[in-house]
């Protein structure tokens, strides 16, 4: 089955509204003549509506960097699935280790919020993936196994294949390191393995990101994984040239 490649420009705390208009005037003609892959982009919250307005009739969509799973309440300084929506944000990022790490977000948290992007129309971006410490120990496979399971354990059968999944090694992130290509395949197979365990049909529908320095000089060894559908690129999608880069990359 193939699978749309998927390519997500996690631009973190950077870019103010002015920095991201011109990022998107220069992306648009360099990504214009691309086809048949997904292309995407996480601004703050501040750059959202600008972004979906600049950005709209183009093939580049625009998620969100996290989501609260509630309506509305007293949870200060979060944002809820409809504000996103409201606004024709497509999809929100869940999950990324920075979020896990700094902001306390749990995998019991992940299991309200996926299945809550879903019933509100958006498209989770599910991050999962080991530290250094992890790795070493040989506790990889342990750690993506309690996050895709709890991660996905709420959404309902039918809907898995909508959901993406990131596989993010910790250790790789914002250090210049990456995952061999073997470390990645051997990782992502993993990831859609046990997604089979839920629903076969899912796991050859669902698409599985990498996320760890991808970058224009290593994303084609990376995109051509037989596992690796796409990217979750973080750095490299500050640039627009770069982006373009590994979005041309993946329609290769």
């Amino acid at each position: 089955m193939s699978r749309t490649p998927f390519i997500a420009g996690n631009w973190k705390m950077n870019k103010t509204v002015a920095e991201a208009e011109q990022f998107i005037q220069a992306l648009l003609p360099q990504v214009a003549a691309v086809d048949g892959v997904e292309i995407v982009i996480c601004p703050p919250f501040l750059a959202l509506e600008a972004m979906v307005d600049s950005a709209r009739g183009s093939q580049v969509g625009v998620y969100a960097q996290t989501m609260h799973e509630a309506d509305s309440g007293a949870f200060t300084g979060e944002v809820s699935p409809a504000m996103l929506s409201e606004i024709d944000v497509a999809g929100v990022v869940l999950g990324h280790s920075e979020r896990r790490e700094y902001f306390n977000e749990t995998d019991a948290a992940l299991q309200k919020k996926v299945p809550k992007a879903l019933e509100t129309g958006l498209v989770p971006v599910l991050c999962v993936g080991e530290t250094e410490e992890e790795r070493e120990r040989g506790d990889t496979e342990r750690k993506l196994r309690r996050q895709v399971e709890e991660g996905l354990e709420a959404v309902p059968v039918e809907r898995l294949a909508e959901v993406v999944v990131a596989y993010e090694p910790v250790w790789a992130i914002g250090t210049g390191l990456t995952a061999t290509p073997e470390q990645a395949q051997e990782a992502c197979a993993f990831v859609r393995a046990l997604v089979a365990r839920f629903d076969g049909g899912a796991a050859e529908q669902i698409r599985i990101l990498y996320g760890g320095s991808c970058k224009p000089s290593n994303a084609a060894e990376l995109l051509a994984l037989p596992d690796v559908d796409g990217a979750l690129v973080g750095g490299a999608s500050l640039d627009p040239s770069d982006f373009a880069a590994i979005v041309e990359a993946a329609a290769a």
